[in-house]
């Protein structure tokens, strides 16, 4: 049934003297079953404030999010967010960080940590299990932050700027890698990035906001991702001349939204 966005808008109270700051303008937006949707556009132009709608982490002023034909008004384990900053837990090991998510939920140690070690594995971290997180390189702590969310089997995995953090050659290895585990969970995706290039190749539709209020200008429906699952690599996808074209078309149109709202 996926996730469907109707007429929604947020409106920040006023606050310090500041009057009241419309953060998105009647978005409507569906996230079909096993899509992975990629939110592009400039600072400030609500993509976060719509992560936060959809994990129910802020509720909107009007309009309403409903999955799988129940409305979204609080956090759940149907929604898992991977954030930029990994917000591991220190003073755990790797296997106690992504199994953390099914303590709370009461599952018993044999079997949540079944389940951790299985994403671990599917995510290039078998054998780390006992390490202190804080001793992982960027991109590991990125990864073991993606098994923590997948861990717990949610119908929507949300993942604000992932990669913003990582070296550029770590960082098209993670792309990469989220491609593949999203091609083996089949999980719906909400994806943020301030990369055009990682939007285009990551994405099955894409979503460009304009600055605030933030609203949806374009859509797009994208092969990229599809190609390289289907064996192209990955650098070929990106040096096609279908995809420069999309690239710079984005890249004008987000231009030209900054320039309308300056």
């Amino acid at each position: 049934m996926g996730l469907h966005i109707e007429d929604v808008s947020v409106v920040y109270p006023a606050a310090d003297r500041r009057p009241p700051v419309e953060a998105l303008s009647r978005i409507n937006l569906k996230i079909e079953d096993e899509e992975f949707v990629v939110a592009l556009g400039a600072s400030g132009c609500g993509k976060s404030t719509l992560l936060n709608l959809i994990a129910g982490f802020l509720s909107p002023t009007s309009g309403r999010l409903v999955l799988d034909g129940r409305q979204v008004s609080s956090p759940g384990a149907d929604r898992a967010v991977v954030f930029q900053k990994h917000a591991l837990l220190p003073w755990l090991n790797v296997l106690d960080n992504v199994a953390f998510g099914l303590e709370i939920q009461g599952i018993a140690k044999t079997e949540r940590y079944e389940i951790a070690n299985k994403f671990l594995g599917m995510l290039g971290l078998d054998g780390f299990q006992q390490s202190p997180v804080y001793k992982l390189s960027g991109g590991m702590q990125q990864r073991v932050g993606i098994a923590r969310a997948l861990t717990c089997d949610p119908r929507v995995l949300l993942m604000d700027e992932p990669l913003g953090a990582l070296d550029a050659l770590t960082r098209e290895k993670a792309q990469e890698l989220i491609l593949n585990i999203w091609n083996d969970t089949q999980k719906s995706v909400f994806f943020i990035t301030h990369s055009v290039e990682e939007a285009l190749f990551m994405g099955t539709k894409l979503v460009v906001m304009s600055p605030r209020p933030g609203r949806i200008t374009h859509l797009f429906d994208l092969p990229f991702s599809r190609q390289f699952l289907g064996g192209t690599p990955a650098r070929q996808v990106k040096a096609s001349p279908e995809f420069i074209k999309l690239r710079e078309d984005v890249l004008k149109i987000i231009f030209a939204d900054e320039e309308a709202a300056a």
